[in-house]
């Protein structure tokens, strides 16, 4: 139960980023529920697509859909309030990166994925729902440009891969790596730390 309730955590917050920058992007108010239930359920989907589990487990459960509309269109009425909440908003992502990343890994372990391949699933479970978010609002995913983010997902997938391998408890495994995932992804942002990119002048012979 705690973990079902970490999990709808992290949807509420990722269903909320998504529906902040669609009402950012000026998008109505069925964009906006689109762009929250990309943001939140996006990962899991592509997680279960990967794994051949059809249909995905976040459709067959309709509260997933309800809890994450609901979110949806809390944030397009009070939007101004909500984007107030950046601190609250940014730490129960980084709770729903740690979840989604180290149960989707579990996922794809128990499912018969080798743990190279169940580290991919898990990390993608993580970030997945956001990288469709920023495609569909025709902006580079922040993965990709800023930030450690799927760094700190990929740490926990390997840490239960680890645990799963030697083997340990896993539900300790899972609640121990998504705490190391909320660690680093709120340490990154605490000290504004971003992956490397190349300087202005390495990219002029290109």
């Amino acid at each position: 139960m705690v973990l079902t309730a970490l999990e709808l955590l992290g949807l509420v917050a990722f269903a909320a980023s998504g529906a902040l920058a669609a009402v950012r992007a000026r998008l109505d108010v069925f964009g906006v529920i689109v762009v929250g239930l990309t943001t939140a359920l996006g990962g899991g989907i592509i997680r279960d697509v990967l794994l051949g589990i059809h249909p995905p487990t976040t459709l067959r459960n309709w509260p997933y859909l309800a809890v994450c509309a609901a979110t949806a269109l809390v944030v397009f009425a009070f939007h101004p309030q909500v984007a107030r909440l950046r601190r609250a908003v940014l730490l129960a992502d980084a709770l729903g990166l740690g979840v989604f990343a180290t149960a989707g890994t579990t996922i794809a372990l128990n499912a018969g994925a080798t743990a190279y391949a169940a580290c991919l699933i898990g990390m993608t479970s993580g970030i997945g729902g956001g990288a469709l978010r920023d495609l569909l609002l025709r902006e580079i995913p922040l993965v990709l440009r800023k930030e450690i983010y799927a760094v700190a997902a990929l740490a926990g997938a390997v840490l239960v891969a680890v645990g799963h391998a030697l083997p340990l408890p896993s539900s300790a495994v899972t609640v121990v790596s998504a705490a190391v995932v909320v660690t680093i992804r709120l340490v990154a942002l605490w000290r504004h730390w971003n992956a490397p990119v190349a300087r202005p002048g390495d990219t002029d012979s290109l």
